[in-house]
């Protein structure tokens, strides 16, 4: 898997893990073709994998990624933005094409 993954969107997802998991909870993050960018997500703090998860850990970060969020993220940065208009993960994908490449944002509510 080669997608990366911002010190903003870290902090998040760390957050995130911190309020809602407990002690080997992991951040579920299931990604699918759609959106500006080609992709949309949905995303959870789970205890534990579901079945054909991949464990995928970054700076002691645990993710839980199913198949077609592995293949999606290929290439990709997670990023998290926060502003007046907008807040949540975002997803830099360089190949985008559609919608001017505008990045993917994953509403956080």
């Amino acid at each position: 898997m080669n997608f990366s993954i911002t010190p903003a969107a870290e902090k998040f997802i760390r957050l995130m893990l911190r309020v809602d998991g407990g002690p080997g909870s992991g951040f579920r993050l299931v990604v699918s073709p759609g959106g500006c960018s080609g992709l949309s997500a949905d995303i959870s703090v789970t205890a534990e994998p579901k079945p054909g998860d991949a464990v995928v850990e970054s700076n002691g970060v645990k993710l839980f990624l199913p198949a077609e969020s592995r293949l999606l993220l290929d290439g990709v940065t997670i990023d998290f933005t926060d502003t007046a208009a907008k807040t949540g993960l975002v997803f830099h994908d360089p190949k985008a094409t559609s919608c001017h490449a505008t990045p993917a944002v994953v509403t956080i509510q």
